[in-house]
Formats: structure tokens, C-alpha cells, sequence
């Protein structure tokens, strides 16, 4: 279920890396602020001057017949354009609210910011982000605006359409019924409130919306079972002992007898990609 990855900036970009050492650990030792959120990339003109700068290289682009969006697009994966590229700042809204400005730990993952440029913007056009929050943006970084600096290391850009097709659909479920239910599934994980994908509750989620499939068959296979997903509830895990693992629990209620079943896996959330530690199966509540 990987996506296509994309990139960051130059000169900017290595000063804000380089003051972004915060972004690794946060005040009196605490540790790393990991961010793994979803949302959508944009590039915005810092200065007056670079946004003139651009118009006189789309000038000289030959952008004649395209959208602007393509336009955009067109100049400045150009390599001669390279360096207006770098000087843009990447604003990545999540719900609409603007939320990170992102900074590549490595300033060759450029292209990586590049391929968040569609050449047709859609609605469901999704950025999965992987990183460190870092401390908030000087307003001078991106002309006023100040939110957290996300030092990153890895983006995916998908649309969710894509990301419904490339979840191995099993035979038991038809097709006209699995889609749906992935999709509904999807759109109940990604408006949870407040997920900035930067506490480990909904970094656990996050991950498993992306990649891990078997939550989207569990779900279609329960509609078919005419039972309704009633919730999705993150706890900690008693086996966080030694590393930091937290279970997510799905609960599902028949529509006819009201009888509620559970299901849930862990992930480990411990270090800056989570990953899973046990395969979805069923929930017991463990009685005290």
C-alpha cells in the first residue's frame, strides 16, 4: 500500500535543518516529538520577490494551455528551475487547517515536495508525512504564518481512490461492497478531531489507515454481516514494558441483536516509523 514520495528545499532549508536540531529531542531531555500525520501539501511564495522571480521563469516556460496548477508544475520541476524550487516554504494542511511547515532532514529529498504537485488537484489527494516536530516557524519563514516545523523524512502522495484500489480486496466480499466500506472507514480515521499525527494515539492510527489493508476487509466483512462500526478506541498496551505499543481496538454492533464483537491489533508506536506488532483478532475485555 506505498505511495509515491516527494521533497524540500536549498540554502533555507539547510539553515532551518540545522536549527532544527530541536525538532529530535524536545526541552529538558524529553523525547523525540515523531509526527506521522496525513493531510495535503502546498507551496506558497515566501517573499514578494520570489513569487515575481517565478512569474518571469513561467514566462519563459512556454506555459501556454495550461492550468495553473500545471503551470506550477511544469516550472519548477524544470532543473534550470531548481532553485526556485528550494525557495518556496511547503505548507501541510491537515483538514484544511494549516498546520506544519516542512522542512527535509536531508535537503537532497527535494523531489519529494516536488510530487506533491498534481497536475490536477483533486479532493482526495492525500500527503502521508513522516518526521519530527520541531519548534514553530519564525514568521519571516513563510510571509507571517507560524505554525511547528516538521523536519521530515519520508512523504507518500497518493490520491484515496488509489489507496482503495491497492487494498487486496478477499473473495468472501463482492467488490460493489468492498469499496464503500474502505472508503467510509478511511473518511472515519482521517476526521477524528485534532489528529496533527503527532501523538502516538494517532500516529497508531494514521499508520494503519495507510498500510495496513486487513482493517478494511474486517470492516466490509462486518456491513455484510449487517453490524455497524460503533467506534475505534486507541489504548495502551500491557505489554508496553521495554517499548511503547498501543492497541487499537475496532468495535462493531449488530443492527438486529445489538450484540457487540471487538476487534483490535498493537502497534508499535516507539520510534519514528511505527510498525504493527500483532495482526488484527479478537477483543476480550479483560475483566478486574
Amino acid at each position: 500500500m506505498e505511495a509515491v514520495a516527494a521533497p524540500l528545499n536549498t540554502e533555507k532549508a539547510a539553515s532551518n535543518q540545522s536549527s532544527c536540531s530541536t525538532c529530535t529531542t524536545a526541552t529538558n531531555g524529553a523525547q523525540a516529538a515523531f509526527v506521522y500525520v496525513v493531510g495535503q501539501v502546498t507551496p506558497r511564495f515566501p517573499q514578494l520577490a520570489i513569487e515575481k522571480e517565478f512569474a518571469q521563469a513561467t514566462g519563459r516556460a512556454g506555459t501556454k494551455g495550461l492550468t495553473d496548477t500545471q503551470a506550477l508544475q511544469a516550472v519548477l520541476t524544470r532543473r534550470e528551475n531548481r532553485y526556485l524550487a528550494r525557495q518556496l516554504c511547503w505548507v501541510l494542511a491537515v483538514e484544511g487547517v494549516e498546520s506544519y511547515l516542512l522542512v527535509p532532514r536531508d535537503p537532497a529529498d527535494l523531489d519529494l515536495l516536488l510530487e506533491t504537485i498534481r497536475p490536477t488537484p483533486r479532493p482526495g489527494d492525500v500527503d502521508v508525512v513522516i518526521g519530527m516536530r520541531g519548534p514553530l516557524a519564525p514568521p519571516e519563514m513563510c510571509n507571517g504564518l507560524i505554525v511547528p516545523i516538521l523536519a521530515f523524512d519520508q512523504i507518500y502522495s497518493f490520491d484515496r481512490e488509489m489507496l482503495v484500489k491497492s487494498i487486496p480486496r478477499p473473495e468472501r466480499i463482492a467488490a460493489k461492497d468492498f469499496g464503500p466500506a474502505a472508503e467510509s472507514l478511511y473518511d472515519r480515521i482521517m476526521q477524528m478531531a485534532d489528529n496533527a499525527g503527532a501523538t502516538d494515539e494517532h500516529r497508531a492510527l494514521n499508520y494503519l489507515a495507510v498500510r495496513y489493508p486487513e482493517i478494511y476487509a474486517s470492516v466490509a466483512d462486518y456491513y455484510g454481516r449487517n453490524a455497524s462500526l460503533t467506534g475505534v478506541e486507541t489504548r495502551s498496551s500491557s505489554l508496553s514494558t521495554t517499548r511503547k505499543i498501543l492497541e487499537v481496538v475496532f468495535s462493531f454492533r449488530d443492527r438486529a441483536t445489538d450484540v457487540l464483537e471487538q476487534q483490535f491489533c498493537r502497534v508499535d508506536v516507539t520510534e519514528e516509523f511505527p510498525f504493527l506488532a500483532s495482526k488484527l483478532s479478537p477483543y476480550y475485555q479483560r475483566e478486574i
